[in-house]
């Protein structure tokens, strides 16, 4: 790997583009050497164990260097692309920690211009610094003035008598002692690297990093020959698929595993006859505020959901096993779990309760399409308070969900099929349905759990008490 030394390369790193993300799989470049870039633009797509996320680079300039290939999975805070600046317009004054500049210069910067990184924020307003009258000193050589003169007074000083403690205070720009203060480091203990024994950015974050220490390795005692073991049997490229576990599945088989072992699950089923709601939704795809939106009967079953958790609100929770206590939402960010090429994810919508029934359509619409897409963003995957999942588009008759972690229910709806029913005293064809609910019952009791199931039952077999209970 080619080292960048000039004062004009800029290396963009990797950022945590989630909450507490340690690593990313790079998916596609679309940038390649020699390339020309400005300050926004989508250099490539990476997959974390949330969703696929496009990356922004901060700079201007002319891509010197991809650091790694396609499919590689990067650490966060590990550069993956370098970038010359040298006349494509001044990297970010955070970017910038080496060569301290003259006190009476003012940073330019182009105006208009609010660079946005991923996991970084979003620049603010530069400042300028007016220029100070009277004779200007360079900055180097002040601070060696400054040193030399606190080499006097410590040699003075140690010529007459005890030795006396001259502390100096260390040499750093302002930007450099702010984050030695937030990361905890005092400047005194740091080693300096930069002109004039001035202390970078670079000399705070190695004070940071542990040092390991020097491992000893002790004589191996004398063993006996140990048996050769057998050989194994090489894998078969013909018979058998390796597939890596990482990225979107990875983070779910985690999550699926915590939470199955963690939380008590049980799950509760009822058979519903859903005609009247197969008849409202074509009569709602003809109403005119629904003109464009996508109406199904998911749609109806989520507004259900809506009302039954608006009914008997303890079942829209949590539990904090650190605090041995059951957290209450007064708000529904509703789950709607979608099978995608990268595997299983579950966005939500927020604040879904107080959304009318052409809102919700449109939310829906959009986070299928999104998830559909792979564009779903991280901040769409957390907070999820109930989810529901549609096994039923696969001809599944129902199953036993899965809480996702943090949440105390799942309803599961099954294929939707014409079977006889007895409907009014008389056996009927009829459009039925079943439905699962899941729940945690540290929290959610039988009674609790069959009561919200009922209530959607109640409300798929008549729609109109949409009306009546919402």
């Amino acid at each position: 790997m080619t080292t960048m030394t000039e004062a004009s390369v800029r290396e963009f790193k990797m950022p945590d583009v989630g909450e507490g993300l340690t690593e990313a799989e790079i998916l596609k470049w679309y940038v390649q050497p020699g390339d020309t870039v400005t300050d926004g633009q989508v250099v490539c797509e990476v997959e974390t164990a949330k969703a696929a996320v496009e990356l922004p680079i901060p700079y201007d300039g002319v891509v010197r260097e991809l650091r790694f290939p396609e499919g590689t999975t990067v650490d966060v805070g590990t550069a993956i692309i370098a970038v010359d600046v040298a006349g494509g317009g001044a990297a970010p004054a955070e970017a910038s920690v080496e060569a301290p500049a003259p006190e009476t210069a003012v940073e330019k910067k182009p105006e208009g211009r609010t660079p946005v990184l991923v996991g970084y924020g979003v620049a603010t307003s530069s400042t300028k610094r007016r220029p100070r009258k009277g004779p200007e000193v360079p900055v180097q050589q002040a601070s060696a003035e400054k040193i030399q003169a606190v080499q006097a007074v410590q040699t003075e000083l140690n010529g007459h008598g005890p030795a006396a403690a001259v502390e100096s205070r260390p040499l750093a720009k302002p930007p450099v002692r702010k984050l030695a203060k937030d990361l905890g480091v005092d400047l005194a203990t740091v080693t300096p690297s930069g002109p004039d024994g001035i202390i970078t950015r670079e000399d705070v974050h190695a004070a940071v990093t542990p040092v390991p220490e020097p491992v000893v390795e002790a004589p191996e005692p004398v063993r006996a020959a140990a048996p050769v073991p057998a050989p194994v049997a090489s894998y078969d490229a013909t018979r058998e698929t390796r597939i890596p576990v990482k990225g979107v599945r990875k983070a779910t088989a985690a999550a699926m595993i915590g939470s199955a072992f963690t939380a008590p699950h049980v799950t509760e089923f009822v058979t519903v006859d859903v005609t009247r709601t197969l008849k409202l939704v074509e009569e709602l795809k003809q109403d005119k505020d629904l003109a464009g939106l996508r109406v199904n009967p998911l749609l109806l079953i989520a507004k259900a959901l809506l009302v039954a958790i608006r009914r008997n609100p303890d079942i829209n929770a949590s539990w904090d096993e650190p605090n041995q206590e059951i957290v209450l939402k007064h708000y529904v960010n509703l789950g709607i779990a979608a099978a995608t090429p990268r595997g299983l994810i579950v966005p939500n919508i927020k604040d879904a309760h107080a959304k009318t029934l052409p809102q919700l359509a449109e939310s829906l619409g959009e986070l299928v399409a999104t998830a559909r897409e792979g564009r779903t963003s991280p901040a769409a995957m957390q907070g999820g308070t109930v989810t529901i999942t549609n096994v039923g588009v696969f001809g599944v008759d129902t199953g036993t969900p899965i809480l996702p972690p943090g949440e105390a229910a799942i309803l599961a709806v099954g294929s939707i099929k014409l079977q006889p029913w007895v409907h009014k005293g008389k056996v009927k064809p009829r459009q039925v349905t079943t439905l699962a609910l899941s729940f945690d019952h540290r929290l959610v009791d039988g009674e609790l759990g069959s009561k919200v199931l009922a209530d959607v039952a109640a409300i798929l077999e008549q729609p109109k008490k949409l009306i009546t209970w919402g």
